[in-house]
């Protein structure tokens, strides 16, 4: 049921249910994840029910309620009966607006979960402390690592325990892989991959020997030997496979030093551009050259004539006097006065050159201040778009080492003057994709990452940047799956991501009061790495690895048991149970760690 009327509660009463504040693509996705997998009621507050996706969340099957009010106000909150509700979670609106309405929601519930979205995470860490039972987190620092990684054509990783968990597909997979996540890939039909198949353990062909040939063994009264029927021909492997791996230590893209003192001097070449210049520029170098030469058949010192040719270029040379002459302590003769005044003139007409460009590098080089990308930016990454996801793949390719140009059509955005803090130059304007693009040197670029809040100005930079540029690698944010299956049939070379998709389950499983340590995408689809510690009365107290691993659900990769230690990584007892102050680490399904929610021992 929906509500009737602008601001009124629901016409039954409700409780034990959660509430999710918006009406983005963020609320719409998450909306999806608690009442799909988690099966719980869902009461949504939106500004506006017929704008952005509130149209969409209140078709859903499974919504309880649509509520509507301009701003989450008290009135707004006791409307959406949050006395009674489990969990809060606000994904729209500002940090200082989503800030307010938790701390009015836990003065209405103290005990009520409360997930909200902040932009600035330090912030959002000071205001978990206030609160009895919160959790802020970011969307755009959830995918933002996503992007980064598939614009430079290799999968994201999450953190855990000094160790990088990352997704390797084909003949990337090593031997010491965790476990297999995915199989049957095929990019131009990404339905039919398989995320966390079933998978044939070690002991198998004993399970198998076992069950064919019963209690009397392979020997048969009289000494007679029992063949074994063979077993059936394995299926070939269709489609690619993807595994969960671990490393050491997270990859960089650093530009090693001869490159970037090439590409300097590359951009230090635009100082000479007008063919007039060029032509006088080259004339007083010949003439600097030739009276050098003078000197030094002059004097035949070549330090003490570099000396005083450096002094007359810059205009400190010391004339002789007539009275030195007379005594025959001049410098040199009539031919090295001609050269020292031939030095200096020219000298003049350098000077202004240098001036020119010292001025453009110190000024470029502070941070802060408006900078084009030059001659020398060369193997970049160009931003388009510079919201909240756009500012968190800038920063992170850039602490990455790799070069970085953004643009951004509203000069208004937030995230310029964050990524110009950082020396990143950006492209302002509203022209057309082709000016702007070749603006931010598309030719010389690696890829494009397209993150717009518009599915149809992402698509277009992206046709745009591959009509410019046929090499570089696209990676683009789309909301509809139908979009993005269209997108790779089309397309090679080029990735999408969902901003929603990839954050919504870590709101979820937040609202749910598990902590995840990040996602992992393979392709469209999302592998969440969470965190879970048994507490005294948990339900997965007495599961071991055959209760909580399901085929496409859950693998536990890793174990922590309550008499400390190091985390063990792939522990091999798959019977021992799990006691309270255990804790395990798990790779799962959106559907997988909802599961672990709901999970209890069998009797």
């Amino acid at each position: 049921m929906t509500s009737e009327g602008w601001g009124t509660p629901p016409v039954e009463p409700i409780s034990q249910h959660y509430i999710v504040c918006g009406g983005n693509a963020l609320a719409h996705r998450l909306v999806l994840e608690l009442v799909e997998h988690y099966d719980v009621p869902v009461v949504v507050l939106v500004a506006d029910r017929t704008r952005d996706h509130a149209p969409q969340i209140e078709q859903l099957a499974g919504v309880a309620a649509v509520v509507e009010y301009a701003s989450v106000t008290e009135e707004a909150l006791r409307a959406v009966s949050i006395g009674t509700a489990r969990g809060l979670a606000l994904v729209e609106g500002s940090d200082q607006e989503n800030i307010h309405a938790a701390l009015s929601a836990q003065n209405h519930n103290p005990d009520i979960r409360i997930v909200f979205r902040m932009f600035n995470q330090r912030l959002g860490e000071n205001i978990e402390r206030l609160l009895k039972n919160g959790a802020a987190l970011s969307g755009s620092a959830t995918a933002a690592p996503a992007f980064a990684s598939a614009a430079l054509g290799r999968p994201n990783s999450v953190e855990v325990e000094g160790r990088y968990l990352h997704i390797a597909f084909d003949d990337d997979i090593t031997s010491d892989r965790i476990c297999v996540v995915a199989d049957h890939i095929d990019r131009q039909d990404v339905g039919r991959m398989r995320l966390l198949p079933e998978q044939r353990g070690d002991s198998a062909d004993f399970v198998r020997l076992a069950s064919e040939f019963g209690d009397d063994g392979p020997i048969r009264a009289g000494g007679a030997r029992r063949e074994p029927v063979p077993p059936a021909a394995p299926e070939p492997e269709q489609g690619g496979r993807a595994a969960l791996q671990a490393l050491r230590i997270e990859p960089r893209e650093p530009i090693d030093w001869t490159r970037r003192l090439r590409w300097r001097l590359l951009d230090t070449m635009r100082f000479f551009t007008s063919a007039r210049m060029r032509l006088v520029l080259l004339t007083a170098l010949a003439a600097v050259l030739l009276a050098f030469g003078v000197l030094w058949y002059l004097n035949r010192n070549f330090g003490w004539t570099v000396y005083i040719a450096l002094l007359d270029l810059a205009g400190a040379a010391q004339p002789d006097q007539l009275s030195d002459i007379a005594s025959g302590t001049g410098t040199g003769g009539f031919w090295q006065r001609v050269a020292q005044v031939v030095i200096t003139i020219c000298g003049i007409t350098f000077a202004p050159v240098a001036t020119a460009i010292a001025v453009e590098v110190l000024g470029s080089g502070r941070r802060g201040q408006p900078r084009n990308p030059g001659a020398g930016t060369r193997d970049h990454v160009i931003v388009v778009g510079l919201g909240n996801v756009g500012t968190r793949v800038a920063t992170q390719l850039h602490d990455m080492g790799v070069p970085v140009v953004c643009m951004e059509r509203d000069p208004q955005a937030r995230g310029i003057a964050a990524v110009r803090a950082l020396g990143i130059p950006v492209v302002i304007g509203d022209g057309p994709f082709e000016q702007q693009l070749r603006r931010a040197r598309l030719k010389h670029s690696r890829a494009l990452v397209a993150v717009s809040g518009d599915d149809a100005t992402n698509l277009e930079a992206a046709l745009e940047a591959r009509h410019g540029n046929p090499e570089v690698r696209v990676v683009v944010r789309l909301f509809e799956d139908d979009f993005a299956s269209h997108f790779y049939r089309t397309l090679d070379n080029a990735a999408s991501r969902s901003v929603s998709y990839l954050a919504a389950p870590a709101f979820a499983a937040a609202l749910m009061g598990r902590e995840v340590r990040g996602t992992l995408s393979v392709l469209r689809h999302v592998l969440l790495i969470a965190e879970l510690k048994v507490e005294d009365g948990s339900r997965l107290i007495g599961l071991n690895r055959h209760d909580l691993e399901d085929p496409g659900g859950v693998r536990v990769i890793a174990a922590r048991f309550s008499h400390g230690g190091p985390l063990q990584w792939n522990f091999p007892d798959r019977t021992r149970r799990l006691a309270p102050g255990d804790q395990i680490v798990v790779a799962a399904t959106r559907s997988g760690l909802a599961r672990l929610n709901t999970v209890a021992v069998e009797e």
